[in-house]
Formats: structure tokens, C-alpha cells, sequence
């Protein structure tokens, strides 16, 4: 009857993952450029189950059929686009990603959100500046444009830099694919080159002034997706219960026996 326990605890486990991934998508449904993330379970037929206490592990013995989260993977689907006709909003569309460069970190990222800092250098608002080619982008105000090239130019023509648009799936073979092995997820869209991975410059893309990408999914598919996982973590908790009330049952049973 234990490994009722451990098949029902790793049911309600894996659906409390899914719930807060879920969760984590419908956070950033106003957020430009978000790619949705799905967890990936797998099933395995027997288990090697361990008891941990006060520091201590005893290993019990081999269980039943349990199913695990094997990863957490990004969607790389194609976004729509929705124009806002601000100058400082930029969308890309195919392959790559825009660079941040935060106080930390050099971040990568699909939201083109972007504003202009008290200096005049084109930022990622609460992540940190736009690297172009030449290092941060100084665009002054809101007289440039971007051609799809991402090519930067002021009010009078003069090329002032040309965005940096990387993708490190591309050298990784991961182009289009559903797991980010290359990347490193971050919080709101946020991603960081997996160590040792090259981070390539992007070819085959476009970029689109006064657009943003849009986040790719649909928020009614999330509050279905939620309903499902709550409801699946509710029977695993019943089920739990259930089984406690038989073991309790068994115990007195044999205790009225003797």
C-alpha cells in the first residue's frame, strides 16, 4: 500500500510544476516577445525509492510506476506582431535575439520594449542598454529609424550603429526546436547563454520599428491548461487521503484482531 503513497505524491508533484509554469506564462501575457514554456514529463515503469530524515538517507526499496518532470522547455513558435507607432518599440521577426546588457549579465531577449535612458543610449526599461555592433546604442531622443537590417540611423541619415541581433541555437543545431539547451531562462522573457555555447550573430531576420511582438499563446489555452493541472493535483490529494483511510483501517482491524 506504500507505493500508493509514492505514485499519488509524485502525481501531485509534477502538477504542482505545471502550475507554476502555467502560472508564469499568464504573468507575462502583456509582456512583448514572451515565448510560452511547457513542462515535459515522463513516466518510469519502477522507481528506487529513499527516505530522507534528520540528514539521513535509507534506501526502502524499488516502487511502482511514477511520473517525473523531465524538463521545463521554451516554445519558439513564431509570435504576431501589433504596431503601437512608437518609435522606441521594435519587433524581429525570424531568427535571433536582441542583447541587453544589464549591471550583471548580457541578457537576450524577443521584447523590443524599448525607451531612451537620461543619456540618450536606447535601454530594455529595468534590465539595462541595447547593444548594437559598436557596443551601447546612443540615439538621443526619438528621432531615429531602424531599417529592417537593423540598421540605426539619426534624424539626418548617419548610420549610427547596427543592432545586435545573436542567435546560440543556431550553433547548437536548435533552431525552431522546443528544447532551449543553449539558452538559460530568466524571468520576463530573459535568457543567458548556456555556458561554453557560442553566441552567433543572427542572419534571415527583420526588424520592424513602432511594432512589438506579441507573447505566443493564447491566455484562454493557459486558464484551460490550469483548470486541467488543479484538477489532476486535486484527485492525486484525494487519492492520498483515500489510502490513509485504508491503512488506518487496516491497522485497527489487526490490532481488534489480537
Amino acid at each position: 500500500m506504500l507505493e500508493g503513497f509514492y505514485i499519488a505524491a509524485s502525481g501531485m508533484l509534477t502538477q504542482q510544476r505545471t502550475i507554476n509554469v502555467l502560472a508564469n506564462n499568464m504573468a507575462n501575457v502583456k509582456t512583448p516577445g514572451y515565448k510560452a514554456r511547457r513542462v515535459i514529463t515522463e513516466t518510469f515503469e519502477q522507481e528506487l525509492s529513499t527516505r530522507m530524515e534528520k540528514g539521513n538517507t535509507q534506501v526502502i526499496g524499488p516502487g511502482e510506476a511514477t511520473r517525473i518532470v523531465r524538463d521545463v522547455a521554451t516554445d519558439f513558435g513564431e509570435n504576431l506582431l501589433e504596431e503601437t507607432g512608437r518609435p522606441f518599440d521594435l519587433a524581429l521577426v525570424g531568427p535571433g535575439y536582441f542583447n541587453i546588457q544589464g549591471e550583471q549579465n548580457q541578457y537576450l531577449t524577443r521584447n523590443g520594449n524599448f525607451d531612451v535612458d537620461e543619456e540618450g543610449f536606447l535601454i530594455l526599461e529595468g534590465t539595462g542598454r541595447v547593444l548594437g555592433e559598436k557596443g551601447e546604442i546612443e540615439v538621443g531622443g526619438s528621432y531615429f529609424t531602424v531599417s529592417t537590417e537593423g540598421i540605426v540611423t539619426d534624424s539626418e541619415g548617419n548610420e549610427l550603429d547596427r543592432l545586435l541581433i545573436t542567435d546560440p541555437q543556431a550553433a547548437e543545431g536548435q533552431q525552431g526546436g522546443a528544447a532551449d539547451l543553449p539558452l538559460v531562462s530568466m524571468d520576463n522573457g530573459m535568457y543567458t547563454v548556456a555556458e561554453g555555447v557560442e553566441n552567433t550573430p543572427s542572419s534571415g531576420y527583420s526588424v520592424y520599428q513602432n511594432t512589438l511582438e506579441r507573447p505566443n499563446m493564447d491566455l484562454n489555452r493557459e486558464y484551460t491548461l490550469v483548470m486541467e493541472a488543479q484538477r489532476a493535483f486535486q484527485s492525486c490529494a484525494n487519492a492520498l487521503k483515500i489510502i490513509d483511510q485504508i491503512n488506518q483501517k487496516t491497522a485497527t482491524q489487526i490490532a481488534s484482531i489480537g
